[in-house]
This record gives C-alpha cells, structure tokens and sequence, in this order.
C-alpha cells in the first residue's frame, strides 16, 4: 500500500519525537542557559567538560569539524588547534577570494587559465569555443584552491560542481570526473575529495553513478527530509542540510521572531534525517551547514543556538566567525544532543524506497524544500557568474 505524502514526509513540526530525552526535559524559556552540564540528561564531551578549555575543542571530541571558508590564512590558523579536520567551499567562497588581490590566489587563477588553454590546445579560442575554456578554467580555480585546503587539514575538501549543471545528471558526473581528474594531476588520492552536488533529483542520481565509481559525493542545498532520505538511498557519502535556511523560510511564513532550539525547524529537520540513516543503517553522514541564531539575533549568545543544539551529529562545517565564538564558549555548554542509538529509537519514518515519479510527487508539496534550493541555487549561480568574469579578466 502506497503511503500519503502527508504521512511519510510530514513537516518538522509533527516530529516530536525526535527530541533526545535531554531536549525533551528542557524548559528552559528563551534567553536562559539551554546546555549546561548540571541540568542536561546528555554527556559532555569524554564525560568531563574539566578536561577541554572550550566549547569548541568539545564540540570536536563529539562531531567532526569542517571549517567553511576558502580564506587561506583563516584555514591555517583554525588548523593550528588540532580539531578541524574537513574543508568545505562553495561558488561564492571560491569567487570571494579569487577577486581579493591577494598573489597566491592570483596564481592559481593564472595557473587555472593557463591550464584551461592547454587542456584546449593553446592561445585564445575563438568565441564559439570560449565557454569550455571558461569552465575549465573555473573547475582547475577551485581544484588549485583546494589543493591548498588540503596542505592545512587531515581530512577531506568538498569542491563543489558548476551550480548550472544541477539538472544535468550526465554532465554534472563528467564535470566530476574532470575535477578527479585534475586533483590526480597534482598527486591528491580521489578519497580526500568530496565531489560537492547540488540536491536536485538529478544531482542525486549523478551522485549515486560516483559512488558507484568509489567516488565520493556531497548532496548540498539540502532543506527537506525527502532530499536527505534519496540521497541515502542512492549511497551519498555525505548530506550538507541547512538549519539556519530552514529555519529562515518557517519565520518568513508565521512572524515568529525566535524558537527555543530543541523546536527550531531546522534543528529538527536535521534531527530527523540524522535519525532516519541511523535507524536505517545507512552510512551516508550528516553534515549540517549554514547557521542562525534560533532565539533571534538579539538575544547574546544565540549565534550558536542550532549549533549547540546538534551537538554529537555525525559532522558540521562552520564558518570562521561561529568557530571563533565557540572558542571564546564554556566547554560545560555543550551537550550531546545527537545520540546514534537514541535518536534511531525514536525515528518514525519508513525506509519507503524512493523512485523519480515518488519524489517528484512528494516535492511538489514541500513548499520550504522547493523555496529554499530554489534561492540557494539562484544566490550560488550568481556567485558562478561572478567566478566567470574574473576568469574572463585573466584571459588574454
């Protein structure tokens, strides 16, 4: 029997149960101390917030850290600390630095250019032939950068694939493998990159062609429990959803001006996918980014509300700014939140297999999941378009 839209992808707002029995004990009203260790049911990290100096360094021993950022020297002093271990970037991050004056990454883009004309046969094209120089070039700019990320971290970088291609299921995989490519040209191993796909349908099913191909895969631009549930399925490494956006589009619709976080929607929706690939034995990880203040932005200390209130899941990627204030945070405010076996216990949704006629039926009733990767892929081919021109520039 086929289950209703309506029962398999509720919205967070009727999935309670996946509060952990220490977001289910609080009561505590907006603007009051939501994790201290004496109050909470959840462990601090190893047990003993005594033993860290920082909100930070306990948020580590519980979640892999992966920093947002393409700024080389920020990277390098996070790196310093010992508890980042990924890298992300995006079109707009890659873009951001490209134009910032600074020599090293004019070398990269030089190099990039330079790279795209060989790989093209040398000199200028003509014009009919200019594009694919273009996105050669912007592929090998976010490859140099990366490269870079990787001489700073132990772990992983997620570079991610052009943001117009996100319908293309073909083209986005031959994108990815162009990206492999390159990294293998500058002697990186394919299992310390994460091939960064937006999460339409279709960049889902290249997804699942990657992985087959032992290529690792991220699915971003991620707002609803449907996207996180067929990238699962289609064996996705990783799944990049986004708490803050989420919870951007719930307050636009009611006029709500904060939520305690245990009921943020975002958290939640987190915590729901978080729960489903644990119940359900699936390896994808979940890996939330983009952050807001859950109780508002006037409230002191909010800036970490949803951050704080995921503490344990799988892994998170926070900008410079959030890691600074977490550093400067008590390691006693940090409580797991996240809990492998908790969280699969209280999971209520089926492992309804997914194809693309369900999908698209359910999505068309995900009003937050089709506003929010709507915006997001606008704001991110914007930010392409922009990587463009400075590549552009550079041609000569």
């Amino acid at each position: 029997m086929r289950l209703s839209a309506s029962l398999l992808f509720a919205s967070v707002a009727q999935v309670s149960l996946a509060f952990t029995p220490s977001q289910q004990a609080s009561k505590a009203p907006f603007g009051t101390t939501l994790w201290s260790s004496t109050e909470a049911t959840g462990d601090t990290a190893n047990g003993d917030a005594a033993t860290v100096s920082s909100a930070l360094e306990a948020l580590s021993k519980m979640t892999t850290l992966s920093i947002d950022s393409s700024d080389l020297d920020v990277v390098e002093e996070f790196s310093k600390y010992g508890l980042i271990t990924d890298a992300t970037t995006n079109p707009l991050l890659v873009a951001q630095v490209a134009g910032q004056g600074d020599k090293r990454y004019e070398e990269m883009l030089f190099d990039a250019v330079m790279y795209a004309k060989e790989q093209r046969g040398g000199g200028d094209s003509p014009l009919p032939d200019f594009e694919p120089e273009l996105n050669i070039a912007m592929d090998k700019m976010a490859v140099n950068l990366g490269a870079k990320l990787l001489e700073m971290i132990p772990g992983r970088v997620s570079t991610e694939i052009d943001i117009r291609l996100s319908y293309d299921t073909d083209a986005t995989v031959e994108r990815a493998h162009r990206i492999i490519q390159m990294y293998q040209e500058m002697g990186i191993d394919k299992s310390r990159v994460l091939i960064k796909i937006a999460g339409t349908w279709e960049g889902i099913q290249a997804a699942k062609k990657l992985e087959k191909e032992g290529i690792n895969t991220n699915i971003t631009l991620v707002f609803s429990f449907l996207q996180a549930a067929a990238a699962a399925q289609a064996g996705a490494f990783l799944v990049s959803p986004f708490p803050g956006r989420v919870l951007d589009w719930h307050k636009s619709k009611n006029g709500r001006g904060g939520y305690h976080p245990s009921a943020d929607p975002g958290v939640l929706s987190v915590k729901r996918m978080y729960a489903y690939f644990r119940k359900y034995g699936y390896k994808t990880i979940c890996m939330p980014a983009s952050w807001r203040p859950s109780r508002g932005a006037a409230v002191e200390g909010s800036n970490v509300d949803e951050i704080l209130a995921l503490a344990g899941v799988d892994e998170m990627t926070i900008p410079p700014p959030l890691l600074e204030a977490l550093k400067e945070r008590s390691a006693g405010e940090v409580v797991r939140e996240c809990d492998t076996d908790l969280d699969a216990a209280t999971c209520c949704d089926p492992d309804y297999r997914l194809d693309e006629t369900t999908y698209r039926a359910y999505w068309e009733t995900d009003q937050c999941g089709k506003d929010k990767l709507e915006e997001g892929m606008k704001a991110f081919t914007q930010s392409t378009e922009e990587l463009r021109e400075l590549v552009i520039a550079n041609f000569g």
